[in-house]
């Protein structure tokens, strides 16, 4: 790619600001998992189950994007923690459905009580003017068709 190229550099400047959105709303995420005594991937995780109980561990894995290492030490503290359950499935005894426990419902809860990234989501397009969101939004889904 030739980064004197007017449109490389333009695909550059769109994709480092997309990369700054991401971290940024990622810190807000990670700060939200810490105030709960968990890591980023173990809220996923906990957040994933409580919205689709009975969920097994492969489709955390394809829900979340992360490899099956990741997920299964993030779930094996999980299950340490108290804050999860594996379950046979009485469909098929070779599938593990995971299940929170009283007190895993409840941390999740907390975290979608105190979404700090959907606060500040909703703080910073609250400085824009509807239309431009309907745009932005707009083009992102225009952008996501054809990534």
């Amino acid at each position: 790619m030739d980064y004197n190229d007017l449109k490389a550099k333009k695909a550059i400047e769109v994709v480092q600001s997309f990369m700054s959105i991401s971290k940024t709303l990622a810190k807000f995420t990670q700060q939200n998992a810490e105030s709960l005594g968990l890591t980023l991937q173990q809220l996923g995780i906990l957040n994933t189950i409580y919205s689709s109980p009975l969920i097994t561990f492969k489709e955390i894995t394809e829900n979340l994007l992360i490899s099956k290492n990741t997920a299964s030490v993030s779930l094996d503290e999980l299950v340490n923690l108290g804050l999860v359950e594996l379950k046979p499935s009485e469909d098929d005894r070779q599938k593990i459905n995971l299940i929170l426990t009283g007190q895993g419902k409840e941390i999740s809860k907390k975290s979608i009580q105190t979404p700090a990234s959907y606060n500040a989501m909703i703080s910073a397009l609250e400085k824009i003017s509807a239309e431009d969101v309907d745009t932005l939004l707009r083009i992102h889904k225009e952008l996501s068709k054809f990534l």
